[in-house]
């Protein structure tokens, strides 16, 4: 019996995907000091285009190189460099698959040693681990620069040959600020109303179906919350949902949390229903509300790592498409094994990188511990692309300090190269 993960799926616009397998965003921070694309960008997306994954969208590509979400992003504001993209666009297909650019602002969430005052809808100051400087309130200006920003950007994706983009609106980044009323405080036609704070996103898309037109896909992140009080609610999903349905967009991922409160990375904001637990999904249990709202095909990324668990949602269309991220990094050609029904379920390596009461005695629940075992957990699997990205196998033997301090070391020299690049 053929699975039901090998599905073809039609967009609304008429875009066929080979399959019902996606590759969730995952920065790579494998730009070169002057943030262009490089050659071991293109080894990495060659190796998981041969993988099997229908869908591979990008890690956060910047539209503005003033504001980075970390050194080491890809940055597209011009044409000067289109031949690296292109290059990039033709070695992350030649398995197939469609490759989407996530093109991304991020706000506040742009670290002190990229930019002293990043951008943010209001002065609102992002206080977590003296990484971030105070923003700058943005005027009407900087928002319609961004709004502009956004569709010469994804003009330039379509220009380099990728099959699509996605429009970064979750996880505390620009947009996803603009949405949250506990960060946006304005009182013009930007704040308030969630009609307003959606405003910048609704204007984005229509600008950026102008520049691609009606044959290119565009799709859009967004959190199904933010999990944090006074913030934006699964209320608000639904209802922005909606709209962005009704604004034409063709496929849209639902994910969640902020760098305040990581359930991105699978960090429980909350007590989680056994009913969750059990289907593994984060986001499931909201996407039914949602995909009702939008109306358009919906694709849930975090925490599915069994076969038959994904089977089952799309069987039940519950979801329309299966994001994976995490398990590309450690096993690259799982989509291939897990549609030829070769293997049951996929790495769980984080499973296995937490640090409890044996390392650290009975102290493992305090801040600092459980900041290293939510940055380790990403250190683990950033190294594991760098692996990748120099035609080397994964190494999951890599423990959670180690990576915790790998990273910040990896993190601080690609700061330092760029800074007096």
């Amino acid at each position: 019996m053929t699975s039901s993960l090998a599905q073809p799926l039609t967009l609304p616009n008429g875009t066929i995907l080979e399959n019902r397998l996606a590759k969730s965003a995952m920065t790579e921070g494998l730009a070169d000091k002057l943030d262009r694309p490089t050659p071991e960008l293109f080894k990495l997306y060659k190796t998981w285009s041969n993988g099997g994954t229908g869908l591979h969208i990008t890690g956060n590509v910047l539209i503005d190189r003033r504001y980075l979400e970390r050194a080491g992003n890809v940055v597209l504001e011009d044409d000067k460099d289109l031949a690296l993209f292109q290059e990039w666009a033709r070695q992350g297909t030649v398995g197939g698959n469609a490759l989407w650019v996530q093109l991304n602002h991020p706000g506040r969430q742009c670290p002190k040693l990229v930019n002293k005052q990043p951008l943010s809808p209001s002065e609102v100051h992002l206080d977590l681990l003296g990484n971030f400087g105070k923003p700058r309130a943005m005027t009407e200006a900087d928002i319609e620069e961004v709004i502009e920003r956004f569709a010469t950007s994804a003009s330039l994706v379509k220009q380099a040959g990728f099959t699509g983009v996605q429009i970064h609106c979750a996880h505390g980044y620009l947009f996803s600020q603009f949405l949250s009323p506990k960060i946006n405080q304005r009182t013009d036609q930007w704040g308030g109303s969630l009609e307003n704070r959606a405003r910048i996103i609704r204007r984005t898309i229509h600008s950026v179906r102008e520049a691609v037109g009606p044959d290119f896909p565009i799709g859009v992140k967004l959190n199904s919350a933010d999990f944090q009080k006074g913030g934006f609610s699964l209320d608000d999903c639904v209802t922005v949902a909606g709209w962005l349905g009704e604004d034409g967009i063709d496929l849209l991922e639902i994910s969640g949390g902020t760098y305040e409160q990581l359930s991105l990375i699978g960090v429980e904001p909350t007590e989680v229903r056994e009913s969750t637990r059990k289907r593994e999904a984060y986001f499931i249990e909201y996407a039914e509300r949602i995909k009702q709202s939008a109306n358009v095909p919906i694709m849930v990324t975090g925490g599915f790592r069994s076969r038959d668990v994904m089977e089952q949602a799309i069987e039940k269309g519950e979801v329309d498409v299966i994001g994976l991220a995490r398990p590309l990094c450690t096993q690259p050609d799982c989509s291939r094994l897990l549609i030829q029904q070769r293997i049951d379920a996929i790495d769980t390596y984080e499973n296995k990188l937490v640090l409890g009461k044996g390392f650290w005695g009975n102290n493992s629940s305090s801040n600092l511990i459980k900041a290293i075992n939510s940055f380790g957990q990403v250190g683990f699997y950033y190294w594991q692309i760098i692996q990748l990205s120099r035609g080397k196998q994964p190494e999951p033997e890599l423990g959670t300090f180690r990576a915790f301090i790998r990273h910040m070391k990896n993190d601080f020299r690609l700061n330092m190269r760029r800074k007096f690049s």
